[in-house]
């Protein structure tokens, strides 16, 4: 009786031996164990939760939409790169320069269409008689010749001769020619060579250039008017408007009056001294003048170098014309015949 018990566990171990030997594998491992490791079990959930699940299915997020992207900042004009240093740009081809010939064709061409558009180019003083014109020549310096025109005539009715104005009272000659400014300087020179005509000339003004400047105030161009225009002696009157004109036309560089008279004296013969600077004073004063020229009414434009340095624009250019080229009366107060424009009124006169 008392073995029946560790009988009993004997034969239970051997089935259990039995058993685990039947599960073993022939490397030792048991199937089950390789079982496990090639698929693990799934969980097996309860047959509601199952359901459940499926009634309670989420529904799948909406993708959120990607943001736009941002305009892209225009990237800026790269700089053009500089010439290099070691390649500069190469000067334009200069104009060829005008030759002797060419400029001198230009300058007689220039001389005859202004005789067509000043026919009627005359001296701008009032003049009966050679000491008349030396006198008036002298008190236009520094004023305009309307205004000498506009006094002479009170001084030439109280001093008629190279005499009586030798022996005036300097103070009532000054009254007389104060319009024409520096009255006191002007005086001396009148009265001065007054005297020397009576004096040295027999009450007559000389004829011959020499003699001319050697008189009081008389310098070239004064003795060329009186040369030119009261004994026919051809002549050119270097003045400002003259000086002017000629450099800009290139027909000189210089600006000595004394060179400048004798440049011009070999581009022209002799006989055209005189109206030649008649036509070029009147061009001057009518239409090229020094501080805005009027360009866009020129008529010699097709010939001048200097086009451009004023109004261009023929309307504007236009209201510049001076004179009778402009519609307004002229500086003599006794014009010559053929004169187109309107006498300038006499000294204190409306429009004077």
């Amino acid at each position: 009786m008392s073995n029946s018990p560790v009988r009993a566990q004997a034969k239970g171990a051997e089935r259990v031996s039995a058993e685990g030997n039947s599960a073993v594998g022939e490397h030792g491992v048991s199937k089950r164990a390789k079982a496990a490791n090639r698929k693990p079990a799934e969980p097996v959930e309860p047959a509601n939760s199952a359901k459940a699940a499926k009634a309670a299915k989420p529904v799948k997020p909406v993708k959120p939409m990607k943001a736009t992207e941002p305009v892209k900042a225009v990237k800026p004009a790269k700089a053009t790169k500089p010439a290099k240093a070691t390649e500069p740009a190469k000067p334009a081809r200069p104009a060829k320069p005008e030759s002797r010939l060419a400029m001198v064709r230009r300058a007689r061409r220039i001389n005859r269409e202004l005789a067509e558009v000043f026919p009627y180019a005359h001296p701008e003083l009032d003049f009966r008689n050679p000491f008349e014109l030396l006198v008036a020549t002298v008190l236009s310096a520094q004023t305009t010749d309307l205004r000498v025109n506009q006094t002479t005539p009170a001084l030439f009715a109280k001093y008629p001769t190279p005499e009586d104005l030798a022996a005036a009272v300097p103070e009532e000659v000054e009254e007389l020619i104060r319009p024409t400014g520096f009255f006191r300087a002007k005086t001396k020179s009148i009265m001065g060579l007054a005297a020397a005509l009576r004096d040295d000339f027999g009450g007559e003004v000389p004829g011959r250039l020499e003699d001319l400047v050697k008189l009081p105030g008389v310098g070239r161009k004064t003795a060329f008017v009186v040369l030119g225009n009261a004994f026919g002696v051809p002549g050119i009157t270097v003045d400002t408007h003259f000086m002017r004109l000629v450099r800009r036309w290139r027909w000189t560089e210089s600006d000595d009056p004394v060179k400048i008279e004798a440049e011009v004296a070999t581009i022209f013969p002799k006989s055209e001294w005189t109206m030649l600077s008649h036509r070029v004073i009147f061009h001057g004063r009518r239409i090229c003048h020094a501080r805005k020229p009027a360009c866009g009414a020129c008529p010699i434009t097709h010939l001048c170098p200097s086009y451009g340095e004023g109004e261009t624009d023929p309307e504007k250019a236009k209201k510049l014309l001076k004179y009778e080229m402009g519609g307004f009366p002229g500086q003599r107060l006794d014009p010559p015949p053929g004169y187109p424009g309107r006498p300038a009124p006499p000294l204190g006169a409306s429009g004077g």
